[in-house]
Formats: structure tokens, sequence, C-alpha cells
């Protein structure tokens, strides 16, 4: 626990550092852009969707789907049931659903995935628990390029 509280203190420090623009390096005063890094701690559920421009660690729950065009990193006490959709990924924690990662999806050993995997690059460490389907890629790729396509819908008369 004492950790934790160390840990969560040197992380509103730095945030207050960057969010002041302070380069901490060279003493100097510069503009410094804050990340765009997202959290939702260890005893918080949501329920609905996420979306979000930068990187975002889940360390809570959530029932609902997520989209990120940065990196997911789902905690070890992260726990989510719906589609996550991202760029690259880093799993620890439970997922239930499918999920689509257009660059580096890795599986730690902690990490147990219920559903299909659509990604580029699969990294899966031992003690990883995987049950669906995989797919890996040039039919990423594929779907890449289909995404911005248009569905092709029948109307009867």
């Amino acid at each position: 626990m004492l950790l934790l509280t160390y840990k969560t203190r040197i992380f509103n420090e730095l945030n207050f550092l960057i969010q002041n623009k302070m380069a901490i390096f060279n003493n100097k005063t510069e503009n410094v852009e804050a990340p765009k890094i997202n959290l939702v701690g260890a005893g918080t559920t949501i329920t609905g969707n996420i979306n979000c421009a930068g990187d975002i660690r889940i360390d809570g729950t959530l029932v609902g789907n997520i989209t990120s065009t940065g990196k997911i990193i789902i905690g070890s006490s992260g726990k989510i049931e719906g589609e996550i959709v991202c760029a690259n990924a880093d799993l620890f924690g439970a997922i239930t659903g499918n999920i689509k990662v257009h660059e580096l999806l890795t599986l730690k050993a902690s990490s147990l995935l219920k559903g299909d995997i659509e990604t580029n690059k699969l990294s899966i460490e031992p003690g990883a628990n995987f049950s669906g389907k995989c797919s890996m890629g040039a039919v990423v790729k594929d779907m890449k390029s289909n995404i911005a396509k248009p569905l092709n819908v029948e109307k009867s008369a």
C-alpha cells in the first residue's frame, strides 16, 4: 500500500510539472505538450463505450467497447467486457470480447483473453491464456484498406 501511495505521489508531481510546462532536465521554462494519457483506476467501473485519441490504461472495469488511436494497456486488475480497437495493446488483465490491433498486441503472462484477435504482430508470454481465433499479418492489412470502404447493402423492393 505504501508503494502504491509513493507511485501515486510521483505520478502527481510529474503531472504537475508537465501541466506547468517545466523542463525538468535543463531547468529552463519551455512549452512542453502534455501527453495524451488516460487512466481508469482500480475500483472504477465504467458502463459504456470509450473513444480516446491518446494512450489509455485500464486498471478498473469496463463494460463496453474501447477505441483508441494510441496504445491500450489493460492492467492486471483490469477487466474488459467488450470489443477493443487500437494501434497497440499490452494485456495483463481479463478481456472478454474481440480485439483488433493495427500494429502489436502483447499478451502478458497474467492475461486472460476470451475472444478473437485481429492483429499485424502478436507476442504471447508463457502463462498467458487465450481462447479464440487469431488472424494476423496480411489479413489485417486487408482489413485496414477495407475500413474506409462502405458496405454494399442490397435493397429489396
